[in-house]
């Protein structure tokens, strides 16, 4: 996730840092310290002082122990109203548990009897300190250690000992070992013991001058034991925390309980990028024990968004944060509808041309952090998903799990992910869903941001319309749209059924090559009877070492000792090109020809194959016609024919010879070789520039280039045109228009 942790971390030590700070603020309100002093000292003042007096100690018990005591070197009377002044005022209550030591004092204070107000006249100011082990000591025994006192200090504080209340409009001043600040006015309401701070709320951390806590206006409760702060605002260098309302609730012995934080929670963090975040209330449990906050809880449309080079948004409904201590974050579990996305943006803040858009999203997720520093590692709960968009083709890849469990870099962004019972389907506008699915999925991220790819281990079976492809592994690269499938890998299509060592495809154009030990059945095959060679309903069996298919016009084409055969017919040829719509062949050869089988059946219905290889056969079944060209050689029982080109034209299949031995087998019905044409017979050599050689008579007719055919018995014979039969060694010559003579020899054997 694209979050900062390190301004997520300073987050809740801030938040811990206001949480110490509103302790401080309780304390003011710890026992009613003032309110029991002022109460008593126009008491005594009024019965106990009637003229000037230097050096005193007034006192006040109850059960044996003191509750306060008021010092000071100089008491003033007035008879004109009654009214006093007291100098060096040094007043110590120690509570009717004797479990306080807080200390008041000051220069000046006056009293009019008649109003019943105490008012300090010049600086007052306040230590306030807890003595637990006030009980089990003498009375008034200075405490042992004076731990961490609270300092305040404030002028013309007004209280009336009539109702008990107190207040002053002068700035007040605190100070304690975590913090310093300042508030304008303090009152006090006796009746229901709540002190408030009117205005102009500051606080800052001790040692940090960045560090600041502002308030309009602060409330302290007794009942319930309760702090309130109004429209707080903490900022620390440049980050703020603000929120209408921060409650601190406190525990029997005014110590923090946990902090709410709530109407309008909202963080602002500069730093690499800005982040902006928000909640609708943030709660913190506070555990001396670990010296800080021991866990922080946000609830309510909780978000971050984050600008910058990468931009990010992180939302959910409830967001948990563990603390290992000293306000480390440990874990963070986000529940409720969790999304986290990585939005596609360049440092120009141009879309990239494989920019991708990754959006995780789940019930939950849970975080766990290395030293509180950076995300280590997350895992979601159930029916979790993560979705990879394309702004430039609009796509959608969707990967699910039963969970997913991620790895993060140092820059707290994903690097890894794994998942089990996995699910990948691609949606294109236009274009049928793409799906597969596995017994486990582990996808690697891009350090920029966006998947690199994505591994499906495990019964991996992909689904494309009727395309289906199941193997063992598959690897998924969302920037070419490249599917490489392994491990046994077998593709069934419209018929046509792939197995091979290794496929690629590429899931937008349905393009697929294999490799290794490759081999293709098409079947589901329609008999058709005008075609030949590959015209029966039986299946076509193709093998090679590779293979290249282009879904759009269903041809593929085979390399590396390919093999193309249907019943008897047989092709083979380094390079094979089928088209299973037209059933058509084009077959190349190298080094190595191409090597097609035919058959010729005479009139007894005895079937004779005839060999022949090329440099390049093309067929197409409809044609029932097979074109070979470059250095054609045609191997028959007792011939051997050679020319740069022969045409191959065979029987239809409803019109083939009704041989059951020859089911489905191609035959031949005649042959026109072009091109230095020699027929090698064991007695006799003809050469000519054509040749057409006609299966059902077994007859060749030679002519261009002045045929010939050489007889070894019988000599020489050319002409402009040879007639000769296999059977019986009959020759028809044929002479030029200025010689018509016809000869006619025949050669007894």
């Amino acid at each position: 996730m694209p979050v900062s942790i390190p301004h997520l971390r300073r987050w809740f030590v801030l938040a811990a840092v206001f949480v110490c700070l509103v302790v401080a603020g309780v304390y003011l309100h710890r026992r009613r310290q003032v309110r029991e002093v002022l109460k008593h000292i126009p008491g005594k003042m009024n019965v106990d002082v009637q003229q000037t007096a230097e050096g005193f100690k007034i006192s006040k018990s109850e059960g044996g122990r003191t509750i306060f005591t008021i010092q000071a070197t100089k008491v003033v009377q007035f008879k004109v109203g009654g009214r006093a002044e007291l100098r060096n005022v040094m007043i110590t209550l120690y509570g009717r548990d004797s479990s306080r030591y807080d200390q008041i004092y000051g220069d000046d204070f006056a009293y009019d009897p008649k109003s019943g107000d105490v008012t300090a006249k010049s600086e007052v100011r306040i230590d306030l300190e807890a003595n637990p082990e006030g009980l089990l000591k003498p009375d008034q025994s200075v405490p042992t250690a004076l731990r961490n006192p609270i300092h305040l200090v404030t002028r013309d504080l007004n209280f009336n000992q009539k109702s008990g209340n107190a207040f002053t409009k002068a700035k007040v001043e605190l100070r304690m070992s975590q913090a310093s600040g300042s508030a304008m006015g303090v009152h006090y309401t006796a009746d229901d013991n709540v002190l408030t701070l009117e205005s102009q709320v500051e606080l800052a951390l001790s040692g940090s001058s960045e560090t600041k806590l502002m308030a309009t206006r602060g409330v302290i409760s007794k009942s319930p034991r309760q702090v309130v702060l109004e429209h707080t605002k903490l900022i620390h260098g440049p980050q703020t925390i603000e929120a209408q309302r921060a409650t601190a609730f406190l525990n029997e012995d005014n110590s923090v309980d946990r902090v709410v934080v709530h109407d309008g929670v909202q963080a602002d963090f500069q730093g690499d990028s800005f982040i902006h975040g928000r909640a609708e209330q943030a709660e913190f449990k506070v555990n001396e024990a670990q010296d800080g906050v021991s866990r922080a809880v946000l609830t309510g449309n909780v978000r971050l968004d984050s600008s910058g080079e990468r931009p990010s948004q992180a939302s959910a409904g409830r967001v948990v944060v563990d603390f290992a201590g000293k306000n480390v974050v440990s874990k963070i579990r986000a529940e409720d509808n969790v999304k986290l996305v990585e939005l596609p943006a360049s440092p120009q803040g141009i879309a990239e041309p494989n920019a991708q858009q990754v959006e995780v999203s789940a019930p939950a997720i849970d975080f766990v952090l290395a030293k509180g520093k950076h995300l280590d590692q997350a895992s979601t709960s159930e029916a979790a998903q993560i979705v990879i968009s394309s702004p430039v083709d609009r796509s959608r890849t969707v990967v699910t799990a039963a969970r997913f469990d991620a790895k993060f870099n140092e820059r707290s962004r994903l690097s890894t992910v794994h998942g089990p019972n996995a699910r990948i389907v691609n949606i294109t506008p236009g274009q049928p869903d793409r799906s597969s699915t596995s017994q486990a999925l582990d996808a690697t991220f891009r350090p920029a941001g966006g998947i690199d790819s994505i591994l499906q281990q495990g019964n991996v079976l992909y689904e494309d319309g009727e395309r289906q492809v199941q193997a063992d592994r598959a690897r998924y690269t969302p920037a070419d749209q490249m599917l490489e499938v392994s491990g046994s890998p077998r593709i069934t299509d419209k018929g046509l059924t792939t197995t091979a060592q290794t496929v690629r495809m590429n899931r937008t154009t349905g393009d697929a090559t294999a490799e290794g030990d490759v081999k293709s059945t098409y079947s589901d095959l329609r008999e058709q009877p005008n075609g030949a060679l590959l015209a029966s309903s039986s299946p076509i069996h193709i093998t090679a070492r590779a293979m290249i298919v282009h879904r759009t016009t269903a041809v593929a084409t085979y390399s590396g000792d390919a093999r193309i055969w249907q019943d008897a017919n047989v092709v083979q040829a380094p390079t094979l090109q089928f088209d299973r719509d037209h059933r058509s062949v084009v077959a190349q050869g190298n080094e190595q020809p191409v090597s097609t089988v035919l058959v010729q059946v005479d009139k007894k219905g005895n079937a004779t194959p005839i060999s022949i290889t090329s440099s390049r056969l093309t067929y197409t079944d409809f044609e029932h016609r097979a074109h070979f060209e470059g250095g054609v050689v045609a191997r028959g029982a007792d011939l051997t024919m050679t020319a740069d080109f022969l045409d191959a034209l065979m029987v239809p299949r409803d019109q083939a010879t009704p041989n059951q031995s020859l089911k489905g087998q191609g035959q031949l019905d005649r042959i026109v070789a072009t091109g230095n044409v020699t027929i090698q017979e064991p007695n006799r050599r003809a050469v000519g520039e054509k040749l057409v050689y006609t299966v059902a008579d077994d007859k060749y007719v030679l002519n261009g280039g002045s045929p010939s055919i050489f007889d070894a018995e019988h000599g020489k014979i050319s002409g402009n045109s040879l007639t000769f039969y296999k059977r019986d060694d009959r020759v028809l010559v044929e002479g030029k228009d200025s010689s018509p003579a016809v000869t006619q020899t025949r050669v007894a054997r």
